[in-house]
Parts: structure tokens; sequence; C-alpha cells
């Protein structure tokens, strides 16, 4: 049986896009499909690559960890750790980075993306797909749950398990999954906390609302099949009812369509929701998690670190 493997950063609450684009459809298939292990990570130091949440770097692990015990992730059934409770993985990092070209890292998607829009960078941005190889081959996953902007992230860890097993077999080559729902945020592209254009469920019904309302829509009355299509109102709402059901809201206009849409993710997650605050107010509960993670962690990587230490003599 195979292991395996996905992880979300610890930049805040977890918004609607993780809810149901990554957390919902990864419990799903672990309840579905047959895992020798099956690993959580939550990745507090790929966070840190933005200064702006260094302060809030603890509690955002909790916020991630909380939103996936709500969601009826049963940690008792998963090696659930945070990232850095490993001290391995950033030794590992830095053995990666001895033998992965520096220009290689210039070329990555989301370094070129990040570098057009910011005048100051970190060397933790450039070397980010590296902290994300160790990441994967440390847990010796075969199975790694990705979205298709992190095809060539995982790709790097390939390059790097297949160089060094060449001299020396030490690494599972991983083999990507796709995350294939992409949630549209409030602006029509994809919903993420950088582009500020998400939907928190796990906040304030007042916030929540007010992210809703901030949903671009189109200026003319939807009558045709292609105008819903085209719709960011109506592609959001589609994950949540049915075709026939929305399309009702909308004869009465977006004001109501929006209004709507409020009622039906607080309803919706009033379960979550709830669980959410009880979890955020029992950050012992939480921490006690990571520990035994960690600790699960710690016993299943040592024979790999012990094997990478002695191929680069460093034992």
């Amino acid at each position: 049986m195979d292991k395996l493997l996905t992880g979300i950063k610890s930049t805040g609450i977890p918004h609607l896009g993780h809810v149901i684009g990554i957390i919902y459809p990864t419990i799903l298939l672990m309840n579905k499909e047959m895992f020798q292990k099956q690993f959580i990570l939550i990745a507090n130091l790929h966070t840190i690559t933005n200064s702006n949440v260094i302060k809030t770097n603890k509690t955002n692990s909790y916020k991630i960890l909380a939103a996936w015990l709500a969601c009826g992730l049963d940690y008792k059934k998963v090696i659930c750790y945070r990232q850095s409770d490993i001290s391995e993985i950033p030794e590992l990092l830095w053995f990666f980075s001895a033998i992965f070209p520096y220009s290689r890292l210039k070329l990555v998607h989301s370094f070129k993306e990040y570098k057009k829009k910011n005048q100051i960078i970190n060397t933790a941005t450039l070397t980010y797909p590296i902290l994300m190889a160790a990441d994967i081959l440390i847990s010796k996953a075969e199975i790694i749950l990705v979205g298709k902007d992190q095809l060539q992230h995982l790709e790097i860890a390939r390059i790097i398990a297949k160089k060094i097993n060449k001299i020396k077999r030490i690494f599972t080559i991983p083999k990507a999954k796709i995350f294939t729902k992409l949630i549209k945020g409030t602006d029509g592209k994809k919903m993420s906390k950088s582009k500020n254009n998400i939907i928190d469920i796990f906040s304030k019904k007042k916030q929540i609302k007010k992210q809703i309302f901030k949903i671009k829509t189109q200026n003319k009355f939807l009558t045709e099949e292609k105008q819903f299509l085209t719709d960011n109102l109506y592609n959001i709402y589609l994950n949540f009812a049915g075709s026939k059901q929305i399309k009702k809201k909308f004869h009465v206009g977006y004001q109501h369509a929006k209004e709507e849409f409020y009622k039906l993710l607080i309803s919706k997650f009033k379960k979550e929701r709830k669980l959410y605050k009880y979890y955020m107010n029992q950050t012992s509960k939480l921490e006690k998690i990571f520990k035994i993670g960690a600790t699960k962690m710690k016993e299943i990587i040592q024979p790999t670190m012990k094997k990478v230490r002695i191929f680069f003599d460093c034992y």
C-alpha cells in the first residue's frame, strides 16, 4: 500500500478554497482508499517567507489544525505534524541545496511571478521548492496531493530523489495526485489570501457576509446558459447547490443571490464553525496533537536521515 502526504501553509484561518478544495477531498480520499500511512503537514516554515506573518505563525498553525479537525479529520488515524517540530526537514533542505543548481531555482514559475511583484526578495523565497522537496522526500510517501500550481515543485523533488538514488537508493520517487477542484475567489481568480479574494468560512458572520458581497458579478441580468457559466458568483455558488436552484435566486437579482448564498454557507458550515471555535479554545489539545505527530514522524524518518548523513559523509 502507498503512503499519502498533503500539506497546507499556516497563513491564517483556512478559507473556503482550502476547505472544499483541499481538506474535504483529502478526508474523503483517506476514508475511501487504503493507505499504509497518511501524513498531514502544517507547513509553518514555508509561511515565514512572508515576514508579515511571523508574529502570528504559531496561532496560524493552530488555526489550520483546528480546521482539519472541525471538518472531520481523525488525528488518531493519521500523522499530523507541524513542520518546525521536525528539525530534520531544514537539515535535508541544506543537503539538497548543495546538489541542486541555483540557476534552475530562478526558473521556477512561482519565483518568477513573485519577482515581478516584489523588489525585495529573501533567500527563503528562492529555496522554497527545495524545502518542499525536503517535506516530500523525508516522508517517503508515494502519493502527494497537490494543486496544479505545485507540480513544478514536485518535479524538483523527483529530480533530487533520482539524482541521489543513482548513487545510492534512499528515496521513494513521489507521484502527484492533483486536486481537481479549483475554487475561484471574490475577484474571479484562484482563491488566495495573498490576492485578498477569500471567503473566511471560520470568521465572524459579519466578515463572511462582507466578503460574499465583494464577489464580482456581471452588470446585466442573466438569461442565457453561457452568461451563467461565465458569472463568478454563479460558479462559486455551484459548489454548494444545483443549477436550477441557483438560477431562481439570480432571477430576483444579484443582491438577493448573495444574501441567499451567505445564508446557505452559514447553515452548511454550522457544525464545522462550532467545532473550529471549540478547538481554538483548546490550544493545549492542539499542541498535544502536534507533539504526538512529531514523535511518530521522527521515529519514521530516522533510518532515512541516517542514510542521507552517510551519503553526504556527515555522520
